[in-house]
């Protein structure tokens, strides 16, 4: 095993976007995510990077999609109000097919709402990042180590599929401290960027790159091209994690980030009882991993449970998911409350029934 480091998840996936090979980065300070902007000031300059704090966090998305235009490894970070406020640059880097990575260390809102952590992004970051028919690869990472080795994938998938990829991690997992491994990843073969605008060099024409197409066959013709993207996107990325789901379950739990380490408990706990709990958890929320329904479909006596720090937003996923073979219930809490180990637990044991033990609400 690699040398470990005790560091707070901010600092961590800041840590790791720079060994990934950023070199621009461009934010603007917002809590739970600011400790990762003064980590980029403090470091970017020891790799001959670039550090901008902008005016604002409209300014820094169009940062990112000039910088990431001439071929550079580039990031930002925000969260939910000022990723809200990115939404409109965010459909314009996808609709010129610019590479560049997007951390939402997301808190609880609606509105400006609160600083505690949360998973209200959900329905947000994977359903609506921004106007027009796109979508971009979403990781929702579940600690700060795994946090740590998206970012790499992130960078490389985006140059691979010149697309934005966004790590989305709950405010807890950016504020926590946990040992951190910074793991050497293997090269991936990448194409060349001939497509950046980065000078003449041997071409003959200056590259340009653009969002804006006014004459509707041709935009449609771009449209046509992103969706055969998705498309391969949603065949070869899609990831997930199977828990406890080898043999049959009384029930499946449905969790991504900090709340599928609690459910992982639950289910250590109801162990103690004979209940057997199994867990799915999305390592991408998009594209929704709806490989790992196929696989558990039939195993479970009670069907599956969603488990968010939302209002249910995951929840019509599961039931597209489960295509109405089973039946799919939702418990989670909001407004920045935690959901706790022993009031999940007291959730399932009403939903099978007839258990007692010494948990109670």
């Amino acid at each position: 095993m690699g040398e470990k480091f005790l560091m707070k998840g901010n600092e961590a996936i800041a840590e790791a976007a720079i060994r990934a090979g950023c070199k621009c980065f461009f934010g603007y300070p917002i809590t739970p995510q600011t400790e990762l902007i003064a980590y980029m000031a403090k470091n970017m300059g020891k790799v001959n990077g670039v550090f901008l704090q902008a005016e604002s966090e409209i300014a820094a998305i169009n940062m990112v999609y000039g910088c990431g235009g001439t071929g550079v490894r580039c990031m930002t970070s925000s969260s939910s109000p000022g990723i809200s406020l990115m939404s409109e640059g965010i459909s314009y880097l996808a609709a010129a097919e610019i590479p560049c990575v997007l951390v939402d260390i997301v808190r609880c809102g609606p509105g400006l709402g609160g600083i505690q952590p949360a998973q209200s992004d959900y329905l947000f970051v994977n359903k609506g990042l921004g106007h027009g028919d796109f979508n971009i690869l979403v990781y929702a990472p579940a600690s700060i180590q795994e946090m740590t080795e998206l970012i790499h994938d992130a960078f490389d998938l985006s140059d691979l599929y010149r697309t934005p990829v966004m790590i989305m991690a709950d405010g807890m997992i950016g504020q926590m401290m946990e040992a951190v491994e910074f793991k050497d990843k293997e090269k991936r073969e990448l194409p060349e960027k001939t497509w950046a605008a980065n000078g003449l060099g041997n071409r003959k024409k200056h590259n340009i790159i653009n969002s804006l197409e006014l004459n509707p066959e041709k935009l449609e013709e771009l449209n046509l091209k992103l969706q055969d993207k998705y498309k391969v996107i949603k065949e070869k990325e899609s990831k997930y994690e199977l828990y406890n789901c080898e043999n049959s379950c009384d029930l499946i739990l449905v969790s991504y980030g900090i709340t599928s380490r609690i459910c992982k408990s639950v289910i250590n706990l109801a162990k103690n009882d004979g209940i057997n709990l199994g867990l799915i958890r999305p390592i991408t929320t998009w594209p929704f991993p709806y490989e790992a329904f196929t696989k558990t479909l039939g195993k479970s006596k009670f069907g599956y449970l969603s488990v968010e720090m939302n209002c249910g937003q995951m929840v019509e996923d599961v039931k597209l998911a489960v295509n109405g073979n089973e039946e799919v219930r939702f418990y989670g809490r909001t407004g920045g409350m935690i959901p706790k180990v022993d009031e999940i637990y007291e959730n399932i044991k009403s939903i099978i029934g007839g258990i007692e033990n010494e948990y109670s609400l």
